[in-house]
């Protein structure tokens, strides 16, 4: 018999920690190798930690609720088998571990290295020291304020070139802003009366990552109004006998994803990321859609969209929300969205400005469907108006290209019709 570790998986390319949302066994448990242990909850994806071994479990460590980075141990198993029996399984999964402990070590360091006290900031600032070129020797690397003493006293300060320079001082600054402004957060009292909501492990990386997002990234906003009547008057005349026939609802939006992908098809700028020194276009068209669930924010991804039929799209929309209603959204649906589709209109909203889902260029708000009296041809008529509200980086895209890419959408969808257009 031995004792073994489970530990925190990787759920996903860019997930750093996780949030065990349920055990799924017990101390004195027996089970067999990748039977489910524990259900665990990341920004990304919920999921089921399998176990890696046969055997009894042993303690649990980890409680309900808590978040744990990658590579923390969670619980131990008691493990069947002779000595020689676990060191041919460790053996096997030597490479594996190996890695993942490289990753784990490198995501701690690069943590411990990037987040600087407000006095290590000020400092740097002060002497234009590059602290990127600043070997800490504080916990895990971190650089302390008598390492940038020493520097100063040595006068062997580490500089930056002047581009460079201005990067730093930027980056520098919104650090230390964010420090102070945690602090204060921090220091918030909870007056008599109030109710003090505990952040939950998903609620913290959404809000990292929102702050992220409006922190690097310079948002600017284009809106267009779009008049809908032929496309609600088609998609009103078949949903009864599309439900019937498919056993699932034609929505709009459906309709809406279908013409995105299409004009980013023809203007692919928009399907873009910043890479710092270049800006990659993506050769993929893959739509992320936003699902909430309670306190939750899911982004799955429809991929390949431009590739899809209105059917197809339809289908994929409700087995995502679905899945993310349920818990049961993997990493792969998670990954690899290039350009953001957010249905705001379901909660009855006619024009709001969304965060651009980072590292992604752009962002589109598609709004309620409101009947409005409009001019045409000099006569007033009722139609079917809705807005596009269209968020873009303003380092990748400009007003003129955001412009054409939504006139484009504009035309797809006032031409949208059963004379014009396919559902399958």
């Amino acid at each position: 018999m031995a004792i073994e570790q489970i530990k925190m998986p990787q759920l996903g390319e860019s997930v750093t920690e996780g949030t065990i949302s349920s055990w799924l066994v017990s101390p004195g448990d027996k089970v067999n190798k990748y039977d489910p242990l524990a259900e665990v909850m990341t920004d990304k994806v919920n999921a089921e930690v399998p176990s890696s071994y046969s055997g009894v479990i042993k303690e649990i460590i980890a409680e309900e609720g808590a978040t744990l980075a990658v590579g923390e141990v969670i619980c131990t198993i008691e493990v069947e088998g002779t000595e020689a029996d676990i060191d041919a399984k460790d053996a096997a999964k030597s490479d594996l571990k190996a890695i993942a402990e490289t990753q784990v070590e490198i995501q701690v360091e690069q943590a411990n290295k990037k987040r600087y006290s407000p006095a290590v900031l000020r400092l740097a600032q002060e002497h234009e020291i590059d602290l990127e070129q600043v070997n800490g020797t504080g916990a895990g690397g971190r650089i302390t304020r008598k390492d940038l003493i020493k520097l100063i006293e040595s006068e062997m300060i580490p500089k930056a070139s002047d581009v460079k320079q201005e990067e730093i001082s930027r980056k520098q600054s919104d650090e230390s802003a964010q420090s102070t402004q945690e602090q204060v957060q921090r220091s918030i009292p909870a007056a008599p009366g109030d109710i003090e909501i505990p952040i939950s492990g998903v609620r913290k990386a959404i809000a990292a990552n929102m702050v992220r997002s409006k922190h690097e990234v310079p948002h600017a906003w284009m809106m267009i109004e779009v008049d809908v009547t032929n496309l609600v008057g088609y998609r009103n005349a078949i949903k009864d006998e599309f439900k019937q026939k498919e056993g699932f609802n034609l929505t709009f939006f459906a309709f809406f994803v279908k013409a995105a992908a299409q004009a980013l098809k023809e203007f692919p700028q928009l399907n873009s990321t910043w890479a710092g020194d270049k800006i990659i276009q993506k050769k993929e068209i893959n739509i992320s859609i936003a699902v909430a669930k309670e306190d939750s924010l899911f982004v799955p991804v429809i991929k390949a969209a431009d590739e899809k039929s209105i059917k197809g799209i339809a289908r994929e929309i409700t087995d995502l929300a679905v899945k993310a209603r349920n818990g049961k959204l993997t990493s792969n649906d998670m990954q690899g969205g290039t350009f953001t589709v957010n249905n705001t209109g379901s909660f009855g909203s006619v024009q709001s400005m969304g965060i651009i889902n980072y590292p992604q260029a752009a962002i589109l708000q598609v709004e309620s469907i409101v009947k409005r009296p409009v001019i045409i041809d000099g006569m007033i008529a009722v139609r079917d108006m809705m807005n596009l509200c269209l968020s873009l980086d303003h380092r990748v895209l400009d007003g003129l290209i955001c412009g054409r890419f939504l006139a484009r959408l504009k035309e797809i969808l006032e031409n949208t019709s059963k004379e014009t257009t396919s559902i399958f």
